[in-house]
């Protein structure tokens, strides 16, 4: 196993931030007041990547047994949120994780309150 690389691989309906230090203002612009700085309701940061969203299963797999495993590929209802975005979530929602040296937040889609995106115009 030497040599192989390790990929960090998000599941669900999670998002992975890698998180701005609290501030006035954040990178992006968006002003957070001192309430929710000193508190650390919100923090904000950039979503490194997401996870492929909320598992759900099509009608017509529906059955009278649901507990056999189905036979058809997995679907999901994807997130909003894209690799690059800058997301503003509550803190108390995100789980702090470390991986290669880099501490990054785990943060659920029903977390994050706002995404700044940039589009080309």
């Amino acid at each position: 196993m030497d040599g192989w690389k390790k990929r960090l691989i998000v599941v669900g309906d999670r998002i992975l931030v890698s998180p701005e230090e609290g501030e006035e203002r954040t990178r992006v612009g968006l002003y957070l007041p001192p309430t929710a700085v000193d508190k650390k309701e919100v923090q904000g940061g950039t979503v490194v990547a997401t996870g492929p969203g909320t598992p759900v299963s099509a009608p017509t797999e529906l059955s009278e047994e649901p507990w056999k495993i189905g036979q058809g590929e997995a679907r999901y209802m994807p997130v909003q949120a894209q690799a690059g975005d800058y997301a503003l979530f509550f803190r108390r929602a995100a789980v702090e994780i470390s991986f290669e040296g880099k501490t990054y937040l785990v943060v659920p889609q029903a977390a994050i309150l706002t995404l700044v995106r940039e589009e080309l115009p």
